[in-house]
């Protein structure tokens, strides 16, 4: 019986190593939780994070803007973020490279409402144009109208602090740069004011990944990281799966979320996670950092290397 006891004893000693023996991670939200972070809920609601031996905590930031600037100082593992921001980020000497990709077309667009008279780029000659947030999106309509034979002389822009739809209602602008096609044309749709999108991708402007994830550079061999991104994986495919039980584990975690607009968002993101978010198309993100110096918002590029790979 000794040796079956000493057995028994060790077996319950090493039960409490196991239950904690997760490694934890903290990632840090681009915005609070909403249907583009789906396959992280999802990983995280479905056991996917634990299957693969990690305790992930996701943290919806208080200013938006801070998730890579706190990565970079330590203070969280990975950040959520943008593809265009990433090459300010390195401008800036911030330490971080995109790990993975999470949405890998673009969302942001430019919208008018549909019954205007605007049906086309060149319609935006001396009409004005709201905007949010300054610098990319004014490259963005920049060589959107470029296209068209147009320059940002010909629209006047306005700030519209972040109330876009609300500024196309009221007349207060023609049309809006920097609307989410996934979020504003629903919303609009659902507020009985339906609009129509001019999409960057299609009229110049290089396709990019929305949404990145980024870790420190001292951290890209820590093994956490691939875990971490395969999970992602694992969960993107079960969502592309099993849509409507997806949404159905999403807003039982988040039961707040459980409206008309989310619910559209959520089937209209899910064909744009990247099925492969480890995977790095380097061509793409050379001919966007091209862009970005082209458009002024860079001096120089650098090596694709030096902020962005692929784990192993």
């Amino acid at each position: 019986m000794r040796p079956i006891l000493f057995a028994f004893a060790v077996l319950v000693c090493l039960m409490p190593l196991s239950a904690s023996a997760a490694d934890r991670l903290t990632v840090l939200l681009d915005w609070f939780v909403n249907p583009d972070h789906a396959p992280l809920v999802v990983a995280a609601e479905r056991g996917t994070f634990a299957e693969h031996g990690l305790d992930v905590e996701l943290i919806a930031p208080a200013d938006p803007a801070a998730p890579p600037r706190l990565v970079a100082a330590g203070q969280a593992d990975v950040a959520i973020s943008y593809q265009p921001n990433l090459y300010m980020q390195v401008k800036e000497g911030l330490p971080l490279s995109r790990i993975a990709t999470l949405v890998e077309t673009p969302l942001n667009a430019l919208v008018v409402l549909e019954d205007s008279p605007i049906t086309e780029m060149s319609d935006l000659k001396g009409k004005t144009v709201g905007f949010s947030v300054g610098g990319f999106e004014d490259a963005l309509l920049g060589t959107m109208l470029e296209g068209a034979g147009l320059s940002l002389d010909d629209v006047e822009l306005v700030n519209v602090n972040f109330s876009l739809s609300p500024s196309l209602y009221a007349g207060q602008v023609d049309a809006v740069i920097g609307a989410f096609r996934n979020f504003e044309l629903n919303q609009m749709d659902i507020d009985g004011r339906p609009g129509r999108a001019f999409y960057p991708e299609e009229v110049g402007v290089p396709v990019y990944d929305e949404l990145v994830l980024l870790a420190r550079n001292d951290m890209l061999e820590d093994d956490r990281l691939p875990r971490f991104v395969a999970a992602i994986e694992e969960a993107t495919i079960w969502l592309t799966n099993h849509p409507e039980e997806g949404w159905d584990l999403f807003v039982a975690a988040h039961p707040d979320l459980d409206n008309e607009l989310n619910k559209r968002a959520w089937f209209d993101t899910l064909p744009r996670f990247a099925k492969r978010p480890a995977a790095l198309d380097r061509t793409r993100y050379e001919r966007f950092g091209d862009f970005m110096k082209d458009r002024g918002l860079i001096e120089e590029t650098v090596p694709v290397g030096e902020y962005a790979v692929e784990l192993k």
